[in-house]
């Protein structure tokens, strides 16, 4: 058991996060005691689809203020209906898990109203579980629970995604025929921490270029990916306007991408490690209810900060290197940001594979593992 960095609310909200993140573990420690619904049980979403007025009328037997707790809510999304009359009329509390948000904004489904906040469960972090893992192990197996903890990692990465492919996207009716899906998904994965040229992705999946757009936001509702958005300056300068594609765990990456069972290239390990520290990064900001927002800042005479957060104190960038060793060219990116905005950043990061940390040109460059540290700690974006 980890204790997870997630503080649990006090009143009605959706737990959103992708499957195998730790949320059903999560639920259970903090409320063990609801009363329950798994809708991952066949059975049990067949009963309340059929009638979705039992829920309510077995709900109406729990006492006024009891937490209820509904799993893969998007399985049944006609029970939002009734969980909304039941807040109005009995006070009741209810935890709404999910994996996909897709399918309950494809119905139309009431989504409360804003009665009910959102929550996010990521992979763990570098925080839960005190990562003494060297770099590469980190990278390869990434950070879901039962690749960390498992015996075969390797094993349950490949079952994991296999399982996304078919009860995520194929049960779910997301896509009419999994091929051209699973064809995308190679290619695309592919371009994790990229910016994404959709024509070439359709052309080197076979796919049309508008399926190839609905099969990437398909990723993103199934919160497997994510974009990141490009940062821009308040005065007009000519700078890239595309997002980069970033899936959510950097092992996941890897075996939708094809390629766990080659060694680490080093191509790729640069972009595994932005993954990586993305992850954490949006984790931190989402735990400490932080709306700071998180991008990268890159102008097309090649100029680029992987990561660029708007924090109330003023700008914080980050450049990561999967490198031994920093070279002062990599600072650049950093250095083209200041000249454009001499007050507005008000610190500036590199992380790297390095052993020792190092104060280069106003750069603060830590160690990867010393750079979450401080992080979790408060002291890089506090």
């Amino acid at each position: 058991m980890f204790t997870r960095r997630l503080p649990p609310p006090e009143a009605s909200f959706f737990l959103l996060g992708a499957r195998g993140t730790g949320k059903t573990t999560w639920i259970q420690e903090h409320f063990g005691e609801a009363f329950h619904y798994d809708l991952l049980l066949t059975n049990e979403s067949l009963r309340l689809s059929r009638n979705p007025s039992l829920f309510r009328q077995e709900c109406l037997a729990q006492p006024d203020g009891a937490w209820i707790v509904v799993d893969e809510i998007q399985r049944v999304p006609a029970l939002l209906d009734e969980v909304q009359h039941l807040m109005a009329r009995k006070k009741q509390r209810f935890v709404l898990s999910g994996s996909s948000a897709r399918k309950l904004r494809r119905s139309g489904a009431n989504l409360l109203a804003g009665r009910a906040e959102v929550r996010s469960m990521f992979p763990l972090v570098s925080s839960e579980i005190g990562d003494r893992r060297p770099l590469d192990e980190v990278l390869t197996n990434g950070m879901l629970p039962l690749a960390v903890t498992g015996a075969r990692p390797a094993a349950f990465l490949k079952s994991y995604c296999d399982v996304y492919l078919r009860e995520e996207v194929q049960a779910e009716a997301l896509v009419r025929q999994i091929g051209p899906f699973a064809r995308f998904l190679e290619v695309a994965t592919r371009a994790n921490g990229q910016t994404i040229n959709v024509a070439g992705i359709a052309r080197d999946a076979g796919i049309a270029r508008q399926t190839t757009q609905e099969f990437f936001q398909i990723l993103v509702d199934t919160l497997l990916a994510h974009w990141l958005p490009p940062w821009k300056l308040k005065k007009a300068i000519k700078q890239v306007a595309h997002p980069k594609f970033f899936l959510f765990d950097s092992a996941v990456a890897r075996h939708l991408a094809g390629n766990a069972h080659l060694p680490l290239q080093a191509e790729e390990r640069g972009f595994l490690l932005e993954t990586m520290l993305l992850h954490e990064l949006r984790a931190w900001l989402h735990y400490h209810d932080r709306e700071d927002p998180l991008a990268y800042w890159k102008t097309h005479d090649g100029a680029e900060v992987d990561f660029v957060i708007e924090t109330a104190k003023g700008l914080v960038a980050i450049e990561a290197k999967s490198a031994k060793h920093w070279d002062n060219r990599w600072n650049r990116g950093i250095d083209a940001l200041r000249e454009r905005l001499p007050k507005g950043v008000r610190a500036a990061y590199g992380v790297f594979d390095g052993e020792r940390p190092l104060h280069q040109e106003g750069i603060l460059v830590l160690p990867w593992r010393q750079f979450l540290t401080r992080l979790w700690d408060g002291d890089l974006l506090g």
